[in-house]
């Protein structure tokens, strides 16, 4: 099996190309080579496959073993992986996802090569049952939930894959350890779900650190910097674009007025190749 290693901001994955279906095996694959002791070490394990409605399909599956519906780290490293790659020619490219259909994407290129990508991730989810959490409100912003004695309040957004931002005062060296899987599995999301702690430094720039659902603490994810700008929208804490900054580096998003989609904007890397 050929794979290139690649990360968008320091999430990073194995990216697979030339499968026709998702393997049978796929799940356990991924928790085998994800880990970064006795595999290659990975968030998550990536497949391109062909797709009938748009020029690829993504499929996910975290370091845990289980899919992911979206991932935006992961679609733009998909995106520079089939462009670099000379498996099509265009800077505007679609591909489809499992949990949020088809997304379209604008590359812009440096010698050749893709050095950002602009995402079209659709509109955010916002009825609580929806996203999905136990809350039957729309949206959900600000609800309650008391763990260990300490209480959160959180706003729920799904971008294709369910989230719920906190705001705390220190999100850069919150204890993601310690709360991230406690929230994660919590009874009010019955999918469990992805967790952002976000604290807002100005109206165009977040602070945010991120528990994902499958696959523990990572650099960055950018569903989530996009789950964070709609929910600090919601809670009147910042414009409608604004820098999410990430441990791994800043994501540009977008949420736009006009067609109530979410844009995210941010590069992707190939850190190697290899052959199992």
């Amino acid at each position: 099996m050929q794979f290139t290693k690649m990360n968008g901001l320091g999430n990073d994955f194995i990216v697979v190309n030339g499968e026709k279906e998702l393997p049978a095996n796929a799940s356990e694959l991924a928790v085998k080579l994800c880990n970064r002791f006795f595999g290659i070490g990975a968030d998550g394990l990536v497949y391109i496959l062909p797709s009938e409605k748009a020029d690829f399909k993504m499929r996910i599956i975290n370091s845990d073993g289980s899919e992911a519906e979206q991932c935006g780290n992961a679609i733009r490293c998909v995106a520079k992986y089939v462009y670099d790659n000379g498996l099509i020619d265009r800077t505007d490219i679609t591909i489809e996802t499992i949990g949020a259909g088809v997304q379209p994407l604008q590359l812009t290129t440096e010698n050749g090569k893709a050095a950002l990508v602009r995402v079209d991730m659709g509109a955010p989810i916002l009825k609580g049952l929806d996203v999905p959490t136990t809350v039957d409100a729309n949206p959900v912003i600000g609800h309650k939930v008391e763990i260990d004695g300490r209480e959160f309040a959180f706003t729920a957004v799904s971008m294709g894959n369910p989230h719920a931002v906190i705001y705390v005062d220190d999100a850069v060296n919150f204890d993601l350890a310690k709360w991230g899987p406690k929230l994660e599995t919590h009874p009010l999301f019955p999918r469990k779900i992805n967790v952002e702690f976000a604290r807002v430094n100005s109206r165009e720039q977040v602070d945010m650190r991120v528990w994902e659902r499958g696959a523990g603490p990572t650099l960055a994810c950018g569903t989530g910097a996009c789950a964070t700008l709609v929910s600090s929208v919601l809670n009147g804490l910042t414009d409608r674009k604004a820098t999410i900054s990430l441990a791994g580096g800043d994501l540009f998003i977008e949420w736009s007025e006009e067609d109530n989609h979410v844009y995210m904007t941010g590069p992707a890397e190939i850190v190697f190749q290899g052959l199992l």
